[in-house]
């Protein structure tokens, strides 16, 4: 299935327990809301969070370019499967599943089959925050037609390295997963900031995160929401040099141009056209 190019430069959780939250979130100018079954739901309330979750979708959805998603439990896990069972049973099923603690491609290529054969145009995205997963990682994100990004989850990815959960000691389980997701023209986005009263902090990780090739950021609380937009929005200089950049390869028909002075080889035509996808859709929401 083709990917439409869309902003992913924030998400935010909305927990099922509490549907009245989901609108709230949907207004609060992120681009992804990811409805949660998974660790924010204790194991007594999963029946009950799952229904509230396929009720949500039930009902017919605003075209406002938000995003939505339902991050199911582990598929290895009972509650998974029961996720997945719901999912298989709705004639109205999610637009995107998220799946948690991937640790190998035949998770996934299990979940698309079963999709495929209710019918359902369902997309997936998968959070990288294993040991295993991160070995896998480009296997994964090759592994099926329906992915549409990788996510960071550096929580776990920390306790499973053993490694202090700050930039420099996960810097290259980031790459790993960067790397992965570029690789199959994936977004790729990097974990929530959990200090909601630093949000210089946060912006500065952010901008770390998009330096090394993060489409996004999560979020964890709606206040958060509006700097990593900022980040992750293409500034007019970016713009104007993406459009250059594409008029100057149209008009030359050459594998290479120079633009002020540097070489500039056709492969990065692909960001230069996902910068100008990305700014048009910003423009017109």
């Amino acid at each position: 299935m083709t990917e439409t190019i869309r902003p992913r430069r924030s998400f935010i959780f909305a927990p099922a327990l509490r549907p009245e939250i989901y609108p709230k979130a949907l207004a609060s100018g992120t681009d992804i809301v990811c409805v949660e079954l998974e660790d924010g739901v204790a194991p007594k309330d999963k029946d009950i969070a799952r229904a509230n979750a396929m009720a949500m979708f039930a009902q017919p959805q605003a075209d406002d370019g938000v995003e939505r998603v339902v991050r199911i439990n582990g598929v290895r896990e009972a509650f998974g499967i029961a996720d997945v069972q719901a999912i298989l049973a709705s004639d109205t099923p999610p637009p995107v599943i998220m799946m948690p603690k991937v640790r190998t491609p035949d998770e996934v290529v299990w979940l698309d089959d079963l999709l495929s054969e209710r019918g359902h145009s369902t997309k997936l995205q998968v959070i990288i925050e294993t040991n295993q997963g991160l070995e896998a990682a480009f296997e994964i994100a090759h592994c099926s037609d329906r992915l549409v990004a990788l996510f960071f989850g550096g929580v776990d990815m920390a306790a499973e390295l053993r490694c202090e959960n700050r930039w420099e000691p996960l810097l290259y389980a980031r790459s790993r997963v960067v790397h992965a997701a570029a690789s199959a023209g994936l977004d790729v986005i990097d974990v929530p900031y959990l200090d909601l009263d630093d949000l210089e902090g946060m912006t500065t990780e952010a901008q770390k995160a998009k330096a090394l090739g993060f489409s996004g950021k999560g979020s964890v609380h709606p206040k958060q929401v509006a700097a990593l937009n900022e980040v992750f929005t293409p500034s007019e200089q970016e713009i104007d040099r993406a459009r250059q950049i594409i008029n100057a390869f149209e008009a030359d028909g050459s594998g290479l141009v120079v633009i002020d002075g540097k070489l500039i080889e056709k492969p990065v035509l692909r960001d230069m056209h996902r910068i100008l996808a990305i700014a048009d859709r910003i423009a017109t929401a």
